[in-house]
């Protein structure tokens, strides 16, 4: 793999990046796929599991960013439940819906934000 890497150009890195990154939004309560990437099962679990514990999230977006063996996780998560905490108290609440996911994850990237409207 590191062969391949040094092989390719910047640009062709930059577009492989986008294509394995574009996978799943949900947006208002409904699956949307971009794309030709498809969803894992990691990432179904956690959407599942964020849906739950954030039911009135305007936007919720899950991508495996480790190459889909689900070691690492970007989340992006736009909920009422956020408005009037900090940053870190609105990451505090995903850690810990997502507790026993994170045990088996080697990191984990969390963008939270109060929905504008």
């Amino acid at each position: 793999m590191l062969a391949l890497k040094r092989s390719l150009s910047g640009t062709m890195l930059s577009a492989l990046r986008v294509f394995h990154t574009n996978q799943v939004v949900v947006v208002s309560g409904h699956v949307q796929q971009r794309c030709v990437s498809t969803q894992t099962d990691g990432e179904a679990r956690i959407v599942n599991i964020l849906k739950e514990k954030f039911p009135s999230a305007a936007s919720l977006k899950v991508v495996d960013i480790s190459g889909g063996c689900g070691a690492m996780y970007e989340i992006h998560i736009e909920s009422s439940e956020f408005k009037g905490k900090r940053t870190i108290q609105q990451h505090k609440l995903v850690n810990e819906a997502l507790k026993e996911e994170i045990q088996g994850m080697h990191g984990l990237r969390i963008f939270t934000d109060v929905p504008k409207h």
